[in-house]
């Protein structure tokens, strides 16, 4: 199976940390980002890894991923940088990974082994994890609830209390050929204003609330993190 890494953006947020390097070549206990994501995809048995390129692309030439561009990548958002990669999602099921998150093989080896057309990973213990990272927990997190069959429901809003948030979604999901044929037919029925800026987690409510589709979520328990800030390298244990 193929895996795509989401690395085009500058992650601003991450402020001087990414003044000369991409986000995903921030260093976390003596890797980078980018190297625990490989490391984890090859673990699980990903024998292709395809990498999504725009800020200071010219520093990622040196792995030997699949380079796909987004030479747009300043004015759009998640999905345009995913669908610079439609090649691969069109022709076979390929797991895709953000770039400022690290997690072990498990995870991968769980959405390989799903039959569903469109799958993503969650931690169902979240709430520790953003209480750590935040004063607030809910000042960060978005909506996320499943039903009884772990389908997703709704995803990407803000919350009103905790009980709205059933899991933090992880920034890892799997697509097949028919459910990436699906987030197509979406974007082609946006105007270009709209599908420029959206994300992924808009991409997915809209799929589910405009076009039914099943989100499979699976929940994942071993570690894992995203690195918005240089507080949160120091919370992982890391350094810049």
């Amino acid at each position: 199976m193929r895996a795509i890494i989401l690395a085009a953006g500058r992650g601003s947020r991450m402020k001087c940390l990414t003044d000369e390097r991409p986000k995903c070549m921030v260093e976390l206990r003596g890797k980078t980002l980018l190297q625990w994501q490989t490391s984890a995809l090859q673990g699980a048995g990903i024998t292709e890894i395809g990498i999504v390129r725009g800020y200071r692309k010219e520093m990622l030439e040196e792995f030997g991923l699949t380079p796909f561009d987004n030479p747009r990548w300043a004015e759009t958002n998640m999905v345009s940088s995913l669908a610079c990669a439609s090649k691969w999602l069109r022709n076979a099921p390929c797991v895709v990974s953000y770039s400022d998150i690290f997690y072990d093989a498990s995870a991968v080896r769980m959405l390989m082994d799903t039959n569903s057309q469109l799958a993503i990973t969650y931690d169902p213990n979240w709430r520790a994890l953003w209480e750590d990272r935040f004063a607030d927990p809910l000042s960060d997190a978005e909506t996320f609830r499943i039903d009884d069959n772990s389908d997703l429901l709704e995803i990407g809003q803000k919350p009103k209390q905790i009980e709205d948030v059933q899991g933090q979604y992880m920034g890892l999901l799997r697509f097949t050929p028919v459910s990436w044929r699906q987030v197509e037919s979406l974007l082609a029925g946006l105007v270009p204003a709209l599908s420029d800026k959206l994300d992924m987690t808009g991409m997915l409510q809209r799929l589910i609330t405009e076009y039914g589709v099943k989100v499979r979520a699976l929940p994942y328990t071993a570690e894992w993190g995203e690195v918005d800030s240089a507080e949160d390298l120091a919370i992982y244990g890391g350094g810049a």
